[in-house]
């Protein structure tokens, strides 16, 4: 009887399990956590969002520069097969406004349970799979085929015809993704990207700025700017979102993002769901120069023209403050970001004012740690695996899940391309064993 180790409990773990299991293979799922799926259940705890409903072309655009290895993995198992499998586990679905997929109860807990049932006593005369908690995966003994793990008795050994890895990426290290087996795949000439945040934060460098040498004269820049929010406005506005407004961005590699949503200002930065999905071109933008300055529409509603008509419309004895709300609707953290990043001159200048409102240029200076992010990009390079995702330095060894080098934005991407992953590399490990 054939004997397959998984390590890593996440989805991708998981999946490999399934269909191993589901084809009469011995497995044994190792996990360092006390429970498995510990990074599922808190992505859903706002709504599971399982996949999305888009069209697969559109689909594939979302996972960029690593397109087209994620699309094969798709072919056999994306959205539509995501839905089916959920609805195997007596889990209904239903496409929200955005196009978004979520079990009915919006809920991960009812599936995760399903799910685990299902593997522990699987139909249709399939083994169960064994599952076992507090492992933490060591690497390899000294002949290069035992795994090693530290367990709550001690260090253990395990062997078997073929080992998944499913360890995740860099992010959420309490929930046992932490990026330690890094080191040890490399050391066994396994090449792997560099972990870097995804779907993360930024913190903002503010400029201070002089006043203006008079009419039509440009405002000078200190070349220094401050790193961070200032006081003032961090402590009144941090945690406060930035509604119905748009970001656009470009960078010297001709590529470019523009998009209407809300984000959410941070203790020394931003971030949220607009943030996040322009979150790789600014993350390597920053990597390359250092810096990265996106331009934030506060009244995307709005025409140019209609803004500056607005501002210069007389005031009479109305605060500036004032006005901006009466006219245009401005206030809160809006107004606060101008105040900002503003100089006086800029803020008395109707022109200036109204150019800055619908294109305030933010420079963001750093990615929030790796631990902080969603998600992580970079992992085992698909140069160095086969088609069914085979270290081809390490015979039997196969990866999958976020420790592979791709990486998606938030909507249900994430999860479906690991559920594919994970199946793609127990159908793969099947091929290895021909059972």
């Amino acid at each position: 009887m054939k004997r397959v180790i998984v390590i890593g409990g996440g989805p991708a773990g998981l999946m490999a399990a399934e269909v191993l299991s589901e084809a009469g293979v011995v497995v044994d799922l190792y996990d360092a956590m006390p429970s498995v799926g510990r990074k599922f259940l808190l992505a859903g705890k706002g709504g599971l969002n399982l996949t999305h409903s888009e069209s697969a072309d559109r689909f594939a655009e979302r996972y960029g520069e690593q397109r087209t290895q994620i699309e094969a993995l798709l072919r056999s198992f994306g959205p539509q097969q995501v839905r089916e499998w959920a609805h195997g586990l007596g889990v209904e679905t239903f496409v929200g406004t955005s196009g978004r997929v979520f079990p009915s109860d919006m809920k991960a807990a009812p599936l995760l349970r399903a799910w685990l049932n299902r593997l522990r006593h699987p139909a249709h005369g399939g083994r169960g799979v064994q599952f076992h908690m507090r492992h933490r995966w060591l690497g390899w003994a000294e002949d290069g085929c035992t795994s090693r793990f530290e367990a709550p008795q001690g260090e253990v050994t395990a062997q078997a015809d073929a080992v998944v890895l499913a360890l995740g990426g860099g992010s959420w290290a309490r929930l046992g993704s932490n990026g330690a087996w890094v080191p040890l795949l490399t050391a066994r000439g396994v090449a792997v990207a560099p972990l870097l945040p995804a779907n993360c934060g930024f913190d903002v460098a503010v400029q201070r700025r002089l006043p203006a040498g008079g009419q039509g004269v440009p405002v000078q820049v200190v070349p220094a700017p401050m790193m961070g929010w200032s006081e003032h406005f961090a402590s009144r506005f941090a945690g406060q979102p930035f509604k119905t407004v748009a970001i656009s961005f470009s960078n010297g590699q001709g590529q470019s993002f523009q998009r209407k949503g809300e984000f959410v200002a941070t203790a020394s930065g931003v971030e949220g769901s607009l943030i996040y999905a322009a979150s790789s071109l600014l993350r390597d933008e920053i990597i390359r120069n250092g810096h990265a300055t996106l331009h934030l529409d506060l009244l995307p509603d709005f025409t140019p023209e209609r803004v500056l008509a607005e501002v210069a419309h007389p005031r009479g004895a109305k605060s500036l403050s004032s006005h901006l709300k009466s006219r245009l609707g401005l206030d809160g953290i809006k107004t606060a970001l101008l105040h900002e990043l503003l100089s006086k001159d800029d803020m008395h200048d109707a022109a200036r004012l109204a150019a800055a409102i619908k294109a305030l240029p933010l420079q963001l200076v750093a990615a929030r740690p790796l631990d902080e992010a969603i998600s992580s990009a970079g992992g085992v390079l698909f140069e160095v695996l086969n088609a069914d995702l085979m270290c081809e330095a390490l015979p039997g060894v196969f990866c999958a899940g976020e420790m592979l080098d791709w990486e998606a934005p938030t909507g249900g991407y994430l999860l479906t391309a690991c559920l594919a992953s994970g199946r793609k590399t127990g159908e793969g490990v099947r091929r290895y064993l021909v059972v």
